[in-house]
């Protein structure tokens, strides 16, 4: 019997191991777990790993993930935690993030809070019970308890969109303030002097930051405060952006001439509500979102919006985070933004006399 023959047959229901990968391959074991650890192949010639990797697919093997687990300590498996899944936002992220973590052996375990901290801290103890290696956290609040956990344990973890009060782990988010200053810009540019701001939540990085760039940057163009008013919405839902935006109208003699709204939800329930009211966007009022969530050029009118960079901001958290697991002794709470520039569609336009309601 020849060396070759000794190997299984992979649809002959027979496990194939390492050993078989190396004796096929003609290299020793020890260079055939190298090539096929995403950890340790760069220290095996390029065109060997090929070799091997090229084998190991044509015999159908199989790395045993909890044997090497149980040698490395490590899962291979992170938690992913998001607000909530239904929203557009994330899956870009989420992309972005198993991008990384695929390419070097990594799966995410996504799990869905529903903006709830309480559910949060029971399905990170539930993740870490199962030993993830680390977790990418798209749910923080601006005071949170879980992430003060995490960074007081050491856990490898980084936040993704959101921010806290105390940086206390490494994060990627966008440069929320600096998209914000351009939608103004963009607004006073057409000749808009009365700008409203739906808010997010304040508990919220999100919320407050884009809340407080919207203040200085109509302070900065010299609007007067009184000409802009500034409505805090519920949640980041088009419901909560109607509810908002009804309550201005109802109490207004004459509503703003434009809009910049917290996110694109909050956006598209402005624009609703406009529309329940008789007024239309851009003619009446222009309305600008945050996000540039997917098929925001199918809705009518196709939204102006700041674009976040969702994928890239998965793809940059997941990179840290593997960092982190690598070397989890060294404090980092370095914090990357990431541009967000704003895309102009057809939900602004130059400002026009409204119509006084009565």
């Amino acid at each position: 019997m020849t060396a070759h023959s000794a190997i299984p047959d992979p649809g002959a229901g027979v496990s194939v191991t390492l050993a078989d990968v190396a004796r096929a391959a003609g290299v020793h074991p020890g260079t055939a777990s190298k090539a096929l650890n995403p950890d340790t192949r760069h220290r095996v010639a390029a065109a060997t790993v090929r070799r091997i990797m090229a084998t190991a697919s044509e015999l159908g093997y199989q790395p045993n993930t909890l044997a090497r687990g149980l040698r490395t300590r490590r899962s291979f498996t992170v938690g992913l935690l998001l607000p909530d899944l239904t929203n557009p936002l994330f899956p870009p992220i989420v992309r972005g993030v198993e991008e990384v973590l695929g390419a070097n052996g990594l799966i995410a375990l996504v799990v869905n809070t529903d903006n709830d901290s309480d559910r949060a801290l029971r399905l990170f103890a539930a993740l870490r019970a199962r030993q993830c290696d680390g977790f990418v956290l798209a749910t923080a609040r601006r005071v949170d308890p879980l992430v003060e956990e995490a960074a007081a344990h050491g856990i490898p973890a980084v936040l993704v969109n959101r921010l806290t009060d105390k940086r206390l782990l490494p994060a990627v988010a966008g440069d929320e303030a600096a998209g914000i200053r351009d939608a103004v810009l963009h607004l006073t540019e057409l000749g808009h002097r009365r700008i409203g701001h739906v808010a997010g939540p304040q508990e919220l990085s999100t919320g407050l930051i884009r809340h407080r760039a919207f203040v200085d940057a109509t302070a900065t163009a010299g609007l007067s405060a009184d000409d802009c008013p500034v409505l805090f919405a519920a949640g980041y839902s088009e419901a909560a952006g109607q509810a908002a935006i009804s309550e201005l109208l109802a109490g207004a003699d004459e509503p703003p001439t434009a809009i910049v709204a917290g996110n694109d939800l909050l956006a598209l329930g402005v624009i609703d509500a406009l529309r329940a009211s008789g007024l239309t966007c851009p003619k009446d009022v222009s309305v600008v979102g945050f996000n540039d969530m997917p098929f925001m050029t199918r809705v009518q009118p196709a939204l102006t919006t700041v674009h976040l960079p969702k994928r890239e901001m998965g793809v940059q958290a997941a990179r840290l985070l593997q960092e982190r697991i690598e070397d989890a002794s060294t404090p980092d709470a370095r914090c990357l933004l990431l541009p967000c520039p704003l895309v102009v569609r057809k939900s602004t336009g130059p400002v026009r006399r409204h119509r006084v309601r009565g």
